[in-house]
């Protein structure tokens, strides 16, 4: 959904983020495995913006490498002097731009495309607000500024919450801070903000004020208040990552998928699940996990960057890391880790394995405590197992190596040579046998023992 006229983008970054007591850059902490402002800037990247422009402040180095190729302009908030003062910063970067500009926050990430492009909307319909003013009603206000309405949509008074009667501060509907306006206004009225406020600050909502003052009207579109909540500390954090996995736990069981027990799954900004497919209680799903129609996912599972296919099962108790490719009827049992590996159809790891580096032929067998030693310190190696090949429990594959078609290998063998197609192989010592070892051994320790305590 693209607005009816040529838009770009401003996106504050240049808080201060004390409150999160943190080296990393307020806006990069993740939710979902994302940070915050690419949740917010994928958003914005499929609304067609002409151009996107992030005010950068302190934490300046890490933003521009975190952007880096994206296509993002920066802009230098050199003193952090209130959010008015921000947004000017983008002015040079505009220079030339005429058309409609969304601000936005780097640390509100989940403003939706839909919210955004209503705001464009009304900005460009025939009452020509002079300012669009994203609102909504939080469960609790806070200290958030009040959007204080008149008649309709229309906004009589904006104010900040230091600044605000006891009578202002019970309007429960509350500024986001995020707002749409005119290139060829927003500069003008930016200039004629000032700072006479409790905070000593420029702020940005003034200049809904300071349109009126030149009779232009400005309103407000009121949207969730998921949409508008934002982050100063870990706790909000971790409180805006817990609704983003409701939400998301939600559109799962819409979708068609089984969770199990719903609150203790945790997903990616980017897992895909089929249709019948069935989660167990304490999943994690990493960046990377795309999941077919029909597959089981038990309980205690940790994936990341893995396709599993239909009719797969995975776990308990299971890790499969990225580069991990389960083809359709294949399984991985419990206390099996799987990395860089394919396991073709119908292929089993059933118990206490790790397949790295690797390739499974169909209908393979990969016996319990089976390790494919893919690395020597150095380099990565890979193993090579083919279809309907049986592999012995406690098998050790060094690297590089292959096992042919239906080959076997016996129990506790080390293999570093290939073993061809139906073939057995078998590295094991001969077993010898003492009769009456272990009871001269047991009379032995015995007598030892009871010397000690005399």
């Amino acid at each position: 959904m693209n607005s009816p006229s040529p838009f770009s983008v401003i996106v504050l970054a240049a808080g201060m983020g004390t409150r999160m007591r943190s080296d990393t850059h307020k806006v990069l902490h993740p939710i979902a495995g994302k940070p915050m402002l690419m949740h917010l800037l994928d958003t914005v990247d499929g609304l067609g913006a002409e151009e996107r422009v992030v005010v950068v402040g302190k934490g300046r180095d890490q933003l521009e490498e975190a952007l880096n190729g994206r296509g993002v302009k920066i802009a230098h908030q050199a003193e952090q002097m209130g959010t008015a003062h921000a947004v000017q910063q983008a002015e040079h970067v505009l220079a030339g731009f005429n058309g409609n500009i969304i601000i936005l926050y780097g640390d509100t990430p989940f403003v939706a495309a839909d919210t955004l492009t209503e705001m464009l909307q009304r900005l460009d319909r025939p009452d020509a607000p002079a300012v669009v003013v994203l609102a909504s009603s939080p469960d609790d206000p806070k200290a958030y500024g009040r959007v204080i309405l008149g008649s309709g949509d229309t906004i009589a008074k904006m104010v900040e919450y230091k600044d605000a009667t006891e009578a202002e501060r019970a309007v429960r509907l509350c500024n986001s801070g995020m707002m749409a306006v005119r290139s060829v206004d927003l500069w003008r009225w930016l200039a004629k903000v000032g700072n006479d406020n409790a905070a000593g600050e420029y702020y940005l909502p003034d200049i809904v004020m300071v349109a009126s003052h030149e009779g232009r009207a400005s309103v407000a579109v009121e949207t969730d208040s998921w949409q508008t909540a934002g982050v100063n500390s870990r706790a909000e954090l971790a409180h805006l990552e817990l609704d983003w996995q409701r939400r998301r736990r939600e559109e799962a069981l819409e979708q068609g998928a089984t969770l199990v027990d719903p609150e203790s799954v945790w997903f990616s900004h980017d897992t895909k699940l089929g249709r019948d497919c069935t989660i167990e209680p304490h999943v994690v799903f990493g960046p990377g996990v795309v999941i077919d129609e029909g597959a089981t996912i038990r309980a205690f599972c940790h994936i990341e960057g893995a396709t599993i296919a239909g009719d797969c099962e995975v776990g308990p108790f299971a890790r499969l890391r990225p580069g991990a490719t389960l083809e359709e009827g294949s399984k991985v049992g419990n206390f099996v880790e799987v990395k860089k590996a394919r396991l073709g159809k119908g292929a089993k790891a059933n118990h206490l394995s790790y397949i790295g580096d690797a390739d499974v032929g169909s209908k393979a067998n990969i016996g319990a405590g089976t390790i494919t030693c893919n690395y020597d310190g150095f380099g990565k190696y890979r193993t090579e197992i083919g279809a309907g090949a049986f592999i012995g429990s406690n098998t050790a594959l060094v690297a590089p190596v292959s096992v042919g078609d239906g080959a076997i290998i016996g129990a506790g063998s080390t293999i570093t040579k290939d073993v061809a197609a139906d073939e057995l192989a078998v590295t094991r010592a001969d077993q010898k046998g003492l009769a009456g070892w272990a009871a001269r051994f047991r009379k032995r320790q015995q007598a030892k023992k009871d010397a000690v305590k005399e």
